[in-house]
């Protein structure tokens, strides 16, 4: 490694990711220069930093997630995952890899809808997950990116950092773009 970032990858963030705003050098995926926004970036979710989410259950309110990193093609989502999350092993508590694998989709799934239209929603058709280091307690912050978009399908990729910068897991996944009133699309409130 001659101290240069991989290619494809921001900077590396030089400490911990703070509660809220992007930093300035976040690391993880990039998506392709030039990819331009959709019209659901700034309809219904903005890019205050909040999470956002409609009155009722939702899972980011649930478990606490915060968008941190909110740009066309590219959003960070931070998480700070308790023990109550996690199973115990002789090196101390792991957080489970369904929720690792729940925050890199999150992260994946907002980057996909900054490049939808109005009346476009998507489904994941296709998500894989490698687990590269155990994920313990704490902030966890998962930054996904568009790699393609085409008219019908999305791809994007994400990396999970602890808040050290070490990057624990990555993913890819397949987004179907669908109409937004047929009967796959999403309720809005």
């Amino acid at each position: 490694m001659t101290g240069e970032p991989e290619r494809g990858l921001a900077t590396a963030h030089p400490g911990p990711v703070p509660p809220a705003g992007p930093p300035a050098a976040l690391r993880g995926p990039v998506p392709p220069a030039g990819l331009a926004s959709g019209g659901r970036f700034d309809q219904q979710w903005g890019h205050n930093g909040q999470t956002d989410v409609a009155d009722g259950p939702h899972v980011w309110r649930t478990l606490g997630y915060q968008r941190i990193l909110w740009e066309p093609g590219r959003t960070a989502v931070a998480w700070d995952a308790g023990e109550d999350y996690c199973f115990p092993s002789a090196g101390g508590p792991i957080v489970q890899g369904g929720l690792v694998t729940a925050l890199l989709d999150a992260a994946m799934g907002g980057a996909t809808w900054t490049v939808l239209d109005t009346d476009q929603a998507f489904l994941t058709a296709d998500l894989r997950v490698e687990f590269l280091r155990s994920a313990r307690p704490g902030r966890l912050t998962a930054v996904g990116a568009v790699v393609r978009r085409t008219r019908r399908v999305v791809f994007a990729q994400a990396e999970l950092f602890d808040a050290a910068n070490v990057m624990l897991a990555t993913g890819r996944c397949t987004q179907v773009v669908l109409p937004a009133d047929g009967r796959a699309g999403r309720h809005d409130s």
